[in-house]
């Protein structure tokens, strides 16, 4: 009997420490996903602002080539 509850009592600290890691990871984890969820609110405000700032008739029109040349020309 005292060899078989040996074996389970270590089966039991294997399984608390997996345990422990897992709590762990599972942290870890929502921590990633909680700031990855701030980085995408900031984005999307960000492009809000932007389609803000530009003016409704400015997408689509003719668009002037001088525009594109690089500043240093």
């Amino acid at each position: 009997m005292s060899q078989e509850l040996q074996v389970l009592q270590e089966r039991v600290v294997e399984l608390e420490i997996k345990a422990s890691y897992t709590d762990d990871l599972l942290e870890q984890l929502n921590l990633t996903i909680y700031r990855q969820q701030q980085l995408l609110d900031r984005l999307v405000e960000e492009l809000r602002e932007l389609r803000r700032q530009v003016p409704e008739g400015a997408s689509g029109g003719p668009r002037n080539l001088r525009d594109e040349l690089p500043p240093h020309y």
